[in-house]
């Protein structure tokens, strides 16, 4: 199990998490990732949805129960890409996209999420305050990267 648990979270997790950085991901891709990713687990545990197999007891065989999935993952590198890009000097195109706000109209309807309502929803579920990303260290601690 060591063998795929190096695999998993080398190949399998990074194909998943890949440019999920720099975009917000609706609720529906959310639900693809992680079914992918238990599909990859039971797949690798030889165990079919047949068997009506539990997705935890599934992770426990599989030694990846405790672990952060593929969402937790990409929450971790947004926050922080986010304490990265703040941290940027005012000129920086990074910066000045992130604190852009576009003057035309939007369509009808509910607006999409963007990209810093994701951000914030991750720290509000973190308890993280809005100015800890002035300290690399610190946010480094505070946002799961240790």
């Amino acid at each position: 199990m060591d063998i795929f648990i190096y695999i998993y979270q080398t190949v399998i997790q990074n194909i998943l998490v890949y440019g999920a950085v720099a975009w917000q991901i609706p609720t529906g891709e959310i639900n693809k990732i992680l079914s992918t990713e238990m599909d990859v687990l039971r797949r690798s545990a030889r165990k079919s949805r047949m068997e009506r197999i539990k997705n935890e007891y599934i992770k426990e065989i599989m030694g990846v129960k405790g672990k952060p999935d593929t969402i937790d993952i990409i929450e971790q590198k947004r926050l922080k890409w986010y304490g990265h890009v703040k941290r940027m000097p005012e000129d920086r195109i990074p910066k000045l996209i992130m604190d852009w706000t576009p003057w035309e109209r939007r369509k009808r309807g509910r607006p999409r999420k963007t990209w810093m309502e994701g951000v914030q929803a991750a720290m509000t579920t973190r308890n993280l305050e809005p100015d800890p990303w002035r300290n690399k260290k610190e946010w480094r601690l505070v946002s799961g990267r240790r």
